[in-house]
């Protein structure tokens, strides 16, 4: 396995004292995370080895990875520190590298995908500033159409919450889907990613429901955050669109923004996205993007709850 060194740093907490010849640690990889154990003193190879005995069909043999460990001095991840030596019960996760440092962050039409989740009818009433992000969304939407950009669009449980609003057009969509899991990374999602060559960057926008059968349960930190985790367990840069983005509670939303935003997920905005994409007034398309961006924007309040 290609695995990057370890950044050196102070350990930190994230650990408490275990006896024995074993010690307890927690194994954590994209959305999943598995309680095992590891012989008292095991190291960074010791590590690996664990990570691949336990997701070893779901890694990219071929992609690089650091090892972080939770710290409670700093409430979250840093990288594991040279020479580091499980003595403590703690909490590790592989990380992915596939971008390059000097691309993190910027967009371009050929290598981005947009995500719309699952702006259906039945949450009109029950999200907020419902209407002010189907306005933003259907935004975000003339732009992918304008630059040719692949739009995959998902539909929670429509039997029962209805498709998605008649504000937003889906014309030229690549793929509109059901689902009643609450990530939007479904195999018919996988498999048309598959066939876009150089994919790097998703933009994901929408809003964050469950749905359950019998029930309708208006939760946040559910299908934009699972999605969010699981592109980025792949290996894609995820942009989230902050004024395209709600859910029931706004308190819910800001925190999942925050967490998702620790792990190097993009928090954003509509106007940033589009403008990053054209990158240059001399775009063929600028012109046509400023008017979209000149139009006038909802002032809800989202921006100021991020």
């Amino acid at each position: 396995m290609a695995a990057a060194e370890p950044v050196g740093a102070p350990a930190g907490g994230g650990c408490s004292p275990a006896g024995g010849g074993s010690v307890p640690v927690l194994f954590c990889f994209s959305v999943f995370a598995r309680p095992s154990s590891v012989p008292h003193g095991a190291g960074y190879e010791l590590l690996i080895q664990k990570f691949l005995s336990l997701y070893g069909d779901q890694i990219d043999m071929h992609r690089k990875f650091v090892v972080q460990l939770f710290s409670e001095e700093w409430s979250q991840y840093i990288d594991l520190p040279k020479g580091f030596l499980v003595n403590e019960r703690c909490k590790v996760r592989l990380v992915p590298l596939q971008i390059q440092m000097t691309t993190l962050g910027n967009l371009t039409p050929s290598s981005t995908v947009f995500f719309c989740c699952d702006m259906q009818e039945r949450f009109r009433p029950a999200i907020k500033y419902f209407g002010d992000i189907i306005s933003v969304g259907q935004r975000l939407l003339q732009g992918a159409r304008l630059l040719g950009i692949p739009v995959i669009v998902t539909e929670q449980y429509p039997k029962g919450l209805g498709s998605t609003v008649q504000e937003i057009d889906l014309t030229g969509a690549k793929l509109v889907l059901p689902k009643t899991k609450f990530s939007m990374v479904l195999p018919e999602v996988e498999a048309a990613l598959a066939e876009i060559p150089g994919v790097r960057s998703v933009v994901l926008f929408g809003v964050e429901v469950c749905a359950l059968p019998f029930l309708y349960c208006f939760t946040t930190h559910v299908c934009i955050q699972q999605t969010a985790l699981e592109l980025v367990g792949r290996g894609l840069e995820v942009h989230i669109v902050a004024d395209a983005t709600s859910s029931r509670s706004m308190m819910d939303r800001m925190f999942a923004l925050e967490r998702l935003a620790r792990t190097g997920i993009i928090v954003t905005t509509s106007e940033a996205i589009l403008l990053q994409l054209v990158a240059d007034k001399e775009h063929p398309k600028f012109k046509e993007i400023q008017n979209l961006i000149k139009a006038s924007a909802p002032e809800s309040g989202l921006l100021s709850k991020v």
